[in-house]
């Protein structure tokens, strides 16, 4: 066996392949692995200032788990597109109503309304979206209004329109593909519905028209597809049996409620179909980006890398990941360790200061620990998706509730990556080790 070259250890000996008598490969790496850093790959700069002043960037949507931000960080970003001169409108699912609150607006509707924003070149309009008006649009736009009137009264459509597992995400959709319909926009910034999984907006799209290519679907419009009473005997003995099965299940007048409704929207499963296409398409043409938004946490991140390797799948463009909520150190030039060290001497010499001198010290220790921690785990994503980039955004002292609040995260967003008090990246939270 060749004898391979020596290998520089953390504490500066060297080792040789073989070295140890009866030692066997895996215990070998075992041992080399532990003495020897492999430092993690450095991260690629995020610049969302060019993303949201390219004139060919039409749509841009937020996405992640849910909790980590995504509002205003699609609120954020509006308004740097915005003041840079573009006219924009962000499109918010959020129902706590917090961008309306942090635009100075009492309340936001399903229409796009205007924001006032001194000083800005362009135009910023906000909106959060009415999913049973959504909805009904969509049911008036493709189908006669005495056709209408009947899907409205239905409590099956009531219930759908208002609360249906899936009908706040396709919706989303919906409106997006309305907004950029209507040619109105330079950009349309999505926030993404809270759910469980950030993948359900993607998802909303293929899973309408599964729903409406469903076996249960085929058999309730079955007879009314059939034509004449002829037809209808030929499909009454399989639609007879069919009832009887899912009346027992879900009851006899939901049935009837169901059968009223698929019946009424029978003309209109053509138009449903191809929109459903034609949002899902929406999201991969040039000119949309995805921004994937977390925070410094195992589950976000995790939900995070979950959604970057699914984009991927989908061949969707994927612009960067937004980091949020960071918690930099005010210096990096001492240590957790020494800080904590110095604390304990100043408490020893004593005198005047002294408690609160080390008081700042062990705070100081303290944000060092985090931030390491927070860097190992945005390491250990960069790790896994060395081509995704990255954008730290520090946490705000409170609660973004104005637009001096968001213009100080817009600026966090969109400004140059080594612009920063300590000097470390906007991609970093700490800086890189040497090598």
């Amino acid at each position: 066996m060749n004898q391979a070259a020596p290998l520089d250890t953390a504490a500066g000996e060297t080792v040789a392949e073989g070295t140890v008598a009866g030692e066997t490969t895996t215990g070998r790496h075992r041992r080399l692995s532990r003495r020897v850093a492999h430092p993690a790959p450095e991260a690629l700069p995020f610049d969302l200032a060019e993303l949201i002043t390219d004139p060919s960037t039409r749509i841009v949507v937020c996405c992640g788990a849910g909790g980590v931000g995504k509002t205003t960080t699609s609120a954020a970003l509006a308004l740097a597109a915005a003041a840079a001169g573009r006219t924009v409108v962000v499109l918010t699912i959020d129902p706590a109503r917090r961008l309306a609150q942090s635009l100075g607006l009492g309340e936001l509707d399903n229409e796009p309304r205007r924001v006032d924003v001194p000083g800005a070149e362009g135009e910023l309009h906000a909106m959060m979206l009415d999913m049973k008006r959504t909805f009904d649009d969509v049911v008036v736009a493709h189908s006669t209004p005495e056709r209408a009137e009947q899907v409205f009264a239905n409590p099956f459509y009531q219930a759908l329109s208002s609360s249906f597992a899936g009908t706040q995400e396709y919706m989303a959709m919906e409106k997006l593909g309305q907004l950029r319909a209507g040619g109105q926009w330079d950009l349309i910034v999505v926030d993404t519905p809270p759910s469980r999984s950030a993948l359900d907006f993607l998802d909303a799209p293929n899973r309408m028209s599964r729903f409406l290519d469903g076996t249960m679907i085929r058999l309730l419009t079955a007879p009314a597809r059939a034509g004449g009473r002829a037809g209808f005997k030929v499909a009454s003995a399989g639609f007879l049996f069919f009832s009887r099965i899912i009346s027992k299940i879900l009851g006899g007048q939901l049935l009837r409620d169901i059968s009223a409704f698929v019946a009424a929207l029978d003309t209109m499963f053509g138009g449903f179909r191809e929109r459903a296409t034609a949002t899902y398409e929406l999201l991969r043409r040039p000119g949309t980006w995805f921004v994937v938004v977390a925070t410094p946490e195992p589950d976000a991140l995790r939900e995070a890398s979950y959604f970057v390797d699914r984009l991927s799948a989908e061949q969707m463009p994927l612009a960067g990941l937004v980091l949020n909520r960071t918690h930099p150190p005010a210096t990096t030039a001492l240590t957790a360790t020494r800080a904590d060290g110095a604390a304990e001497e100043v408490l020893e010499a004593g005198g005047e200061g002294a408690e609160l001198a080390a008081g700042a010290l062990r705070v100081h220790a303290e944000r060092m620990t985090v931030a390491a921690r927070e860097q190992r785990l945005a390491d250990r994503f960069t790790s896994a998706h060395p081509q995704v980039a990255v954008r730290t955004v520090p946490a705000a002292a409170g609660d973004v509730h104005d637009l001096d609040g968001l213009r100080g995260m817009a600026d966090a967003l969109t400004g140059p990556d080594d612009d920063t008090p300590t000097g470390v990246p906007r991609r970093r939270i700490l800086p890189a080790r040497r090598r």
